[in-house]
């Protein structure tokens, strides 16, 4: 088949990337089609065969590559990372005059794949698919999901595993760890290619690196601030997981909280809590700042006055994730107006949560319909904030329950819908998985249909641990 593609990354120079074709799997089906998003892509969805999927067969115009690029995982400097199991198919130009990648995921070893067998299992693909096309529904900035496949191949991990590729489709891969590498190495004309296709592509206003920089502090202070309205918990907010458009991407150990409290932790590598609910604002600046160390030889050639001018910058994030924050979080309790006191509002609700491990979404959902007295354990703690709450309704001349509804979703991809989906498409079906990303697709639509995933886990159902399944 043909694609329309506009190879962008490609054109920079070879030390970006290693040139590479997917390797050839067994026997690949199709698990799921994202149809829509196709289309969307300029793309006939019917000519998205399994072959194609699975990187079998490489579409004419695409340039395969991995793209190179370092990180800090865990706050440990690892000086080269790269696609180890990925490959950069290419660009195309949307319906919408947007450039977006097309990505396998899964599609074999390359050059930086440091030992891995660049291999993903299905459980793995399936969540991805789930999570992004789900964030897609709540309205964040997510890499999508065109596609997954079987690969008709086993993939060992602890155990044996059914093997899959997923086709994952981005408004680029750049990541902080992109410009890590080039920083490290002291290759400063590369620096300064990539930041002027970095600019280009997502921030065309932008002046120079400066300019960049709080393009990307902004970006990133709002797509913090949308994870929190949501419980949405990233699990392994390393560099090289950051991408400076501003998506959500690389979908490893995440989770939705069930019951809430600030210090949840789901992912099984993140032992120290690192990135665990509360602090995913501070570990957004601890990553936006290595993005400014990396950008500093080309701010200013005195270091000091590079780094004053970086600062400033970096400064801003604070500000402006409390005003998103501020603004998701008033729209969650009903508020369409602003007072000095809201925050202390939202927050002695979210302390009463905690108190009670009250279910994130559901006690926010029951605001608009007068039940969210009944998921705090203590009945006193409803009463001694509802009527501060009431009364600033009353204030704005509103009950704000429209505005409760279109900001506080229904259902979540909760971990135990989304792992009794995996077990079925292991055992080999996909009933559930196809259902669960059809109710999710609606995340604010209430009925009978997505009842049933509304509801949290009964304890013998709780997941609390995700894996990264490299």
């Amino acid at each position: 088949m043909s694609i329309s593609f506009d190879n962008s990354y490609a054109r920079l120079p070879e030390g970006f990337f290693a040139r590479q074709a997917p390797v050839p799997v067994a026997t690949p089906r199709i698990v799921a089609l994202n149809s829509d998003l196709a289309v969307e892509l300029g793309i006939d969805p019917d000519a998205l065969t399994a072959e194609v999927l699975a990187g079998n067969e490489v579409p004419e115009g695409a340039e395969p590559l991995a793209q190179l690029y370092a990180g800090h995982q865990f706050g440990n400097f690892v000086p080269q990372l790269g696609d180890g199991r990925a490959i950069l198919l290419g660009e195309v130009i949307d319906t919408k005059g947007n450039r977006r990648d097309i990505q396998l995921k899964g599609s074999g070893r390359t050059p930086f794949s440091r030992g891995g067998d660049g291999r993903a299992w299905l459980g793995p693909v399936m969540r991805e698919y789930v999570v992004s096309e789900a964030m897609h529904a709540l309205r964040i900035p997510t890499t999508r999901a065109l596609a997954a496949v079987t690969t008709g191949e086993d993939v060992i991990r602890e155990r044996v595993l059914p093997g899959a590729v997923l086709t994952r489709v981005a408004a680029s891969h750049l990541r902080v760890g992109t410009f890590q590498v080039f920083a490290s190495r002291g290759q400063t004309d590369a620096l300064r290619d990539l930041t002027a296709h970095a600019i280009a592509r997502h921030y065309p206003d932008a002046q120079g690196p400066l300019d960049l920089l709080s393009a990307v502090v902004e970006r990133q202070a709002e797509l913090i601030a949308a994870w929190m309205s949501v419980g949405f918990i990233h699990g392994v907010m390393n560099t090289d997981n950051m991408a400076i458009s501003g998506e959500t991407i690389d979908y490893g150990p995440c989770a939705f909280m069930d019951a809430y409290h600030p210090n949840t932790v789901f992912s099984s590598i993140d032992q120290m809590g690192r990135y665990a609910f509360q602090n995913q604002p501070n570990m957004a600046v601890w990553n936006l700042a290595q993005l400014a160390s990396a950008l500093l030889p080309l701010i200013d050639e005195d270091d000091d006055k590079a780094i004053e001018l970086a600062e400033d910058r970096l400064h801003a994030f604070p500000d402006l994730f409390g005003a998103a924050w501020a603004r998701r979080f008033r729209a969650k309790i009903g508020l369409t107006t602003e007072e000095p006191g809201d925050g202390a509002l939202i927050q002695g609700l979210l302390s009463r949560m905690a108190a009670s491990q009250a279910d994130f979404t559901n006690t926010f959902r029951a605001l608009s319909t007068g039940d969210a007295s009944s998921h705090l354990t203590d009945a006193g703690a409803w009463d001694s904030w509802a009527p501060d709450w009431r009364a600033r309704l009353e204030r704005q001349g509103s009950d704000g329950g429209a505005v409760m509804r279109a900001a506080n979703p229904a259902v979540i991809p909760r971990n135990h819908r989304i792992e009794e989906a995996i077990q079925a498409g292991v055992a080999g079906d996909f009933a559930p998985f196809h259902k669960l990303n059809d109710v999710l697709a609606r995340p604010f639509d209430d009925g009978p249909e997505t009842a049933d995933f509304a509801k949290p886990p009964r304890p013998e159902e709780r997941v609390m641990r995700t894996f990264c399944g490299t």
